[in-house]
């Protein structure tokens, strides 16, 4: 979904409004805008960092397309996105730097009355997605499901219209658990969903779900643990049934991590692995000397970054139902940081 003009000009009032400098050189905000998955952790974690620094950080979820393309248009500090940037996006930017500032999941969420317990396998949930299986009642899922009622209902799935990482973890996922998928619906922020009901952003889907009767929706973990909403065991690449626990969570990244921390972890073969398993990054660019900002906003973006790789923030964000992050990608994250520079020179924070 492309960016209107209007919207683009909003964006950009609003921005211009709260990148400020005070009058003794201090910076009093910054913002930043994209995905909505972790958007709570996002609110308690800048709330906090305010109280601490006297600098708001206004974050706008807009969803992952909408915040890589908001730091292309140059009018934020930093993009949220649950997927890394695609070499595409990178040829149409500045270099960019990924910071994870969390861990988290895509859940099934679900809606059968009377349904306490759930299992899916990656194809039946393609199959789903697909118009194939329409029924709860369908054979494939009373056979990942023995001894459950389930209902003679038809299945309504719930998804993303907004170009969003959450869309993009779960089609990776998808496409690496079905070959069907993979063939048909591909990886993407955004796919050509055949059935079901449009919803925008993880709060749209999840109160879809939760409103409507024999629904089933992907959404950011935390929406489904804040509402309340049941969510389905999901059977990994080992053939485990795996709930989505924040240890399950964690585990999908016992793997080789790259410098530069772009990795998909989803259908891990780590035994125990939650199988929908992502990081969330901050993207930034390298060069901060862009759109006319000045060194200090720089400065003010890096000490941000560093601040969510901190002890406190990775804390907040398991009390907020996020995992934190592995020290070995905390540790990368810091040297990433170190790179960034301001008219090519080091950003240097006090």
């Amino acid at each position: 979904m492309k960016m209107t003009l209007l919207k683009k000009m909003l964006v950009a009032v609003a921005v211009s409004a709260t990148i400020t400098a005070c009058s003794n050189g201090a910076v009093s905000s910054i913002s930043g805008a994209g995905a909505t998955f972790p958007l709570p952790f996002y609110n308690a974690v800048f709330g906090e960092y305010a109280l601490q620094t006297g600098i708001e950080v206004a974050y706008g979820g807009i969803g992952s397309g909408g915040g890589v393309r908001s730091l292309r248009d140059g009018v934020v500090n930093f993009a949220g996105s649950d997927a890394c940037l695609s070499d595409e996006e990178m040829q149409q930017m500045p270099e960019v730097v990924h910071i994870p500032s969390c861990m988290g999941a895509v859940v099934l969420a679900y809606n059968i009355p009377g349904v306490e317990t759930l299992h899916l396998s990656g194809q039946v949930i393609a199959e789903i997605y697909q118009g194939i299986i329409t029924k709860w009642n369908d054979a494939k899922l009373l056979a990942l499901n023995p001894g459950v009622n389930l209902p003679d209902k038809n299945i309504v799935p719930v998804f993303r219209t907004d170009g969003s990482g959450t869309t993009y973890v779960f089609t990776d996922f998808l496409s690496k658990a079905s070959p069907s998928w993979q063939a048909k619906m591909g990886t993407g922020k955004s796919v050509n969903f055949e059935v079901g009901i449009a919803a925008k952003g993880n709060p749209g889907v999840a109160n879809s779900v939760s409103q409507t009767p024999y629904t089933i929706g992907y959404v950011g973990s935390e929406y489904a643990f804040a509402k309340k909403i049941p969510y389905a065991n999901v059977q990994n690449a080992r053939g485990q049934m795996v709930e989505p626990t924040l240890q399950a969570i964690s585990l999908a990244a016992s793997c080789q991590i790259p410098q530069s921390t772009c990795v998909s972890i989803t259908y891990s073969d780590v035994p125990n692995s939650y199988p929908i398993s992502c990081f969330t990054w901050m993207l930034v660019y390298k060069e901060q000397n862009y759109a006319g900002r000045l060194e200090n906003q720089a400065q003010a973006n890096v000490q941000l970054l560093q601040y969510m790789l901190s002890d406190q923030a990775q804390t907040i964000a398991q009390e907020m139902n996020y995992a934190p992050l592995p020290k070995e990608v905390i540790e990368l994250s810091r040297k990433n940081i170190q790179t960034l520079t301001y008219n090519g020179m080091p950003v240097s924070v006090n």
